[in-house]
């Protein structure tokens, strides 16, 4: 029985093997002539093409790059040959005009070539980089600039100080935020009494209203009440009451009027 398993096991393993074996993809096959051609064209045209170029190709419309594309005879599909230009421009930005490039490096693998050289710039030396997919069509142009020791350095620290200014600016800011924290409940505590002061100013003269209109309709009661008692008075004694008016009224203080 020990055996048969065994026996089971190594045939499983040998079936995986020779699995894994077939699996694997061969690299891609291609034409080094017709690919140091391509790269060639596009390295020469980008370096040519000015401002005025570039601005002409962006305003075409798609099948008239894919027309001019394919009268060229080239691999390259409109966006990867747009990009390239492009790239091409920041690259000559960073490095400085382009001199030479040295041979190319071929990298072939299952879904992609990759296609390398060192060029020299009039600023500094870079590696440009091509990669094209399965059908060998240009798929990306990369241009790396080579900085010395002192250059990464230098932008390293840049970097770092820049990253640590932030950082501290931001802090100092929010410990100034959180300072006039305190000066919260006061501001709350005055707008709270000033709420209040306003609220009795508003109630008081309510309170105070009363009494006068009461005691202003006393008044005029007793207005009344005194001019008949006079009228009746002079109409007895035979006399008139034309231009009779009572004015005011004042109450002696030690006799006092109760209603």
């Amino acid at each position: 029985m020990k055996k048969k398993l065994s026996v089971l096991l190594c045939v499983l393993v040998a079936m995986l093997c020779f699995t894994a074996c077939g699996s694997k993809k061969e690299n891609l096959q291609y034409d080094k002539s017709t690919i140091t051609q391509a790269t060639d064209f596009l390295i020469e045209y980008c370096n040519s093409a000015d401002a005025d170029t570039i601005e002409q190709w962006n305003k075409m419309t798609d099948f008239q790059i894919e027309s001019q594309l394919n009268q060229a005879g080239v691999p390259f599909t409109k966006d990867s040959f747009l990009a390239a230009l492009d790239a091409w421009q920041q690259g000559t930005k960073e490095c400085g005009e382009y001199v030479s490039h040295d041979d190319y490096k071929f990298e072939p693998s299952s879904d992609e070539l990759k296609v390398t050289t060192s060029a020299k710039f009039k600023d500094r030396d870079a590696e440009i980089m091509f990669v094209f997919d399965d059908e060998l069509y240009l798929e990306s142009t990369t241009i790396d600039a080579h900085y010395d020791i002192g250059e990464i350095m230098e932008k390293a620290g840049l970097n770092t100080i820049l990253g640590m200014g932030t950082v501290f600016v931001i802090l100092i800011f929010i410990s100034l935020l959180i300072s006039l924290f305190k000066y919260i409940p006061a501001l709350e505590e005055k707008f709270k009494n000033k709420g209040k002061t306003e609220t009795k100013q508003e109630a008081a003269p309510a309170a105070v209203a009363a009494p006068v209109a009461e005691e202003v309709s006393n008044d005029d009661e007793l207005v009344a009440v005194i001019s008949a008692a006079i009228a009746a008075y002079e109409a007895e004694a035979g006399g008139s009451t034309d231009g009779f008016v009572v004015r005011s009224i004042k109450r002696r203080p030690s006799n006092k009027w109760h209603a």
